[in-house]
C-alpha cells in the first residue's frame, strides 16, 4: 500500500515537474517580447543572449508608440470589428445552438453536419469566393466583408448546442404551456443559463477576431481602415529588427486586450466544459 503512494507522488512530481518545463518554455518568448518593449537600447541592438529584466528600464519606446497616432485608430478599427464580430457571432451561435438542440425539424441533422463541416474548410480556400462577392457588392475596403463573414460560427454553434442538450426539455414544455414563442422561451429560460457558455465563447471569439491578419489583409487597403495585426505587420516590415524595442511595445500592447479578457472570464471556462457534456 505505502509503494503504490509512493509511486503516485512520485508520477505527481514528475507530472509537475514536466507541465512546469512546459509552460515555462510557452511563457519565455512573451516574457522576453515584454522585457525587450521597456529596453530602450533594443531599437538599437537585441540583447543577445535574451535578458528578462531590462537595463535600463525604461518607458521610451511605449513614449514613441503613444506619439504615433495610428495605434490608436488601429485599436479603434480593431475594437470596432471585434465587439461587431463578436456580438453576431455569440448570437448565431447560441440561436442555432438552441434551434439545432431543442428543434423539431426536417433536415435537422443534415443541416448540422454541413453546419460542422464547414469547420473543415480553411479560410484560404475562401478567399477567392468572398473577395469575388464582396468585390461584385462593392463592399471592399469597408469594414462589411471583414464583420459578415464571422456570422458563420459552426465550432460555437456545436459548443451552444452540447450545453443546450444537458438543460432540461421541462423547461421549454412549461414555457409553451404558458403561451410563449419560441424567442421568448429562449431569451427569457434558456439564455440566462447560458452564462458560461456564453462567457467561453466570447473569449474564443474575441482572440479569433482580435488576431484576425489574412481577411482583413486582402479586403482592407486603406491604411486608416487598419486593425491592429495589419498595423503591426506594417510597421514590423519598415522597421524589422532596427526599432525591435518599439515592435516589441506595439506587439505587447496588442495582446493586452486579450489578456483582459480572459482574465475576467476564463474562470467560466471550466464551468462550461462541464456543462456542456464535454468532460468525461
Amino acid at each position: 500500500m505505502n509503494n503504490h503512494r509512493n509511486m503516485q507522488k512520485i508520477t505527481q512530481i514528475v507530472l509537475y515537474v514536466a507541465l512546469a518545463i512546459v509552460a515555462i518554455i510557452v511563457v519565455a518568448p512573451f516574457v522576453w517580447m515584454v522585457s525587450i518593449s521597456f529596453d530602450r537600447l533594443a531599437n538599437i541592438q537585441v540583447p543577445f543572449p535574451p535578458t528578462f529584466i531590462p537595463d535600463p528600464f525604461s518607458l521610451f519606446n511605449y513614449e514613441l508608440v503613444f506619439e504615433n497616432g495610428r495605434i490608436f485608430s488601429a485599436y479603434l478599427n480593431s475594437a470596432f470589428v471585434t465587439f461587431c464580430s463578436v456580438f453576431l457571432q455569440i448570437s448565431a451561435a447560441l440561436l442555432g445552438g438552441y434551434a439545432f438542440s431543442k428543434g423539431q425539424f426536417k433536415g435537422k441533422k443534415l443541416l448540422f453536419i454541413i453546419v460542422l463541416a464547414t469547420m473543415m474548410i480553411p479560410i484560404e480556400a475562401r478567399l477567392i469566393p468572398l473577395y469575388t462577392m464582396f468585390n461584385s457588392a462593392g463592399l471592399l475596403n469597408t469594414f462589411w466583408p471583414v464583420i459578415v463573414p464571422s456570422i458563420l460560427y459552426g465550432f460555437g454553434v456545436f459548443l451552444a448546442k452540447q450545453f443546450f442538450d444537458q438543460v432540461p426539455d421541462s423547461l421549454r414544455e412549461a414555457a409553451q404551456i404558458d403561451g410563449a414563442s419560441e424567442f421568448r422561451t429562449f431569451f427569457q429560460v434558456y439564455a440566462p443559463l447560458a452564462g458560461p457558455i456564453t462567457a467561453t465563447l466570447i473569449i474564443l471569439s474575441f482572440m479569433g477576431n482580435w488576431n484576425e491578419f489574412v481577411w482583413p489583409l486582402v479586403v482592407l487597403n486603406s491604411e486608416r481602415l487598419h486593425t491592429i495585426p495589419l498595423f503591426l505587420a506594417s510597421f514590423s516590415l519598415e522597421n524589422g529588427t532596427s526599432l525591435a524595442g518599439m515592435t516589441m511595445a506595439l506587439a505587447t500592447m496588442s495582446v493586452l486586450p486579450i489578456i483582459i479578457v480572459f482574465v475576467f472570464l476564463q474562470r467560466y471556462i471550466i464551468q462550461s466544459i462541464a456543462l456542456s457534456g464535454l468532460k468525461e
